[in-house]
């Protein structure tokens, strides 16, 4: 016992210099996790910019940093449903249902850091906008046990890019590169906006988030087209590599805190070899998360995917050929004792823009977990920009 109370002295001097938030309870928690799979994982650190680790680098096994976490069953709920009225109407869901968990958006898809923050990089940067009081917000989820989940928006970032040029994509006038919805990107090469990113995550935890789910994490769409015109530093890595060091990296600065580390990814990267434009590997990506949420809304499929003319018509069809390719593209990673835990994100909205739609509602939210249940996913999270999510539904088909 002497030699493990010095060790973890040892370790406390080193490890409170990094994470001065650090509870004694945690870094226990953190060294328990460490010795069971120092042996598996060789304890070889993860990737930064330029280096070797990420895309080809293999782990053997992977530790739950949380492995008391019960089934999650989620609703996503913007900032200001988070900061409002409307929290009210979303416990009121979960507590009247079996779904226990919310997704919040901590940095939303603008690049605001949605409550006040006490990072002096956010102060500096103006990145802040208080939505949400965390005072208020925390105790109402614990005390109606609720599983919080802090979603950050990583690359896409606006207001990041605005006040960095420096840290996105600009054109050769100089001026920063904006999508055709008049988002700008920042730049996933460099490791300012990885640590910027994580620094957030990090407080996120600190007031009380269990998890951490990072969402556009990737290049923005269709960039191969224009990665030779634009400006911005790199190196000669794969935008995949790219990717996959960030996660990777994240995951070791999360994981010690007792966090998990989710990644939202495009669903059909599951039934496609790697997207190399925007840098998503499925497997690689997967290799370095607690969980994987691909976003496998029915709305998202075109004519043809799992046969179906409309797929958004058939959510069930949809849905279970979804998860039978991303069971399939995670094999060698169920193999290797690194796979994550499915977490999808499925539909309850109407996409009235698809051709074709079908309105959603009780039964074809329901048709989706039944799809879900059939291939074994039991955990997933409902996506609906509004918040306003369908009454009556059986959210656990098998039971």
């Amino acid at each position: 016992m002497d030699i493990i109370l010095a060790a973890l002295l040892m370790l406390w001097g080193d490890v409170s210099e990094g994470y001065p938030d650090i509870t004694a309870e945690q870094l226990a928690a953190a060294s328990v996790r460490l010795q069971q799979s120092a042996s598996a994982e060789g304890g070889e650190p993860a990737g930064v910019p330029g280096s070797d680790a990420g895309e080809n680098t293999a782990v053997s096994g992977k530790t739950d940093p949380a492995p008391d976490t019960p089934v999650i069953r989620g609703v996503y709920a913007t900032a200001h449903s988070a900061g409002g009225s409307r929290l009210n109407e979303l416990v009121e869901l979960l507590n009247e249902t079996e779904l226990n968990a919310l997704v919040i958006d901590i940095k939303d898809d603008w690049g605001y850091v949605t409550y006040e923050s006490e990072l002096p990089i956010v102060d500096e940067l103006g990145t802040g906008k208080k939505i949400i009081d965390m005072d208020k917000l925390m105790p109402v989820l614990e005390e109606n046990d609720i599983y919080p989940i802090a979603r950050i928006v990583v690359f896409k970032d606006t207001v990041l890019a605005k006040g960095k040029p420096e840290w996105s994509f600009t054109r050769a006038d100089g001026t920063v590169w904006k999508n055709g919805r008049g988002e700008s990107f920042v730049n996933p090469y460099l490791k300012e906006v990885w640590d910027y990113n994580v620094e957030v995550a990090k407080e996120a935890v600190r007031l009380g988030f269990k998890e951490i789910q990072f969402d556009y994490v990737r290049f923005p769409e269709g960039f191969e087209k224009r990665a030779d015109e634009l400006v911005y530093e790199r190196t000669e890595d794969a935008r995949t590599k790219v990717i996959a060091d960030f996660v990777a990296y994240a995951r070791e600065q999360l994981n010690p805190l007792g966090a998990r580390v989710s990644v939202d990814i495009f669903g059909y990267a599951a039934s496609v070899p790697a997207a190399e434009g925007i840098g998503q590997d499925f497997v690689e990506i997967s290799r370095h998360v607690d969980v994987i949420s691909p976003m496998v809304y029915p709305s998202h499929y075109s004519t043809g995917w799992f046969g179906s003319k409309v797929p958004d018509a058939e959510p069930y069809v949809t849905i279970s050929g979804a998860m039978k390719d991303t069971r399939e593209k995670l094999l060698p990673l169920e193999q290797s004792g690194e796979k994550p835990i499915i977490r999808p994100w499925i539909q309850d909205f109407t996409a009235t823009w698809v051709k074709g739609h079908i309105k959603y509602g009780k039964h074809e939210v329901e048709e989706q977990i039944r799809a879900l249940t059939d291939n074994g996913i039991d955990e997933f999270l409902l996506w609906n920009a509004s918040n306003k999510y369908t009454k009556g539904v059986d959210y656990v088909k098998d039971e």
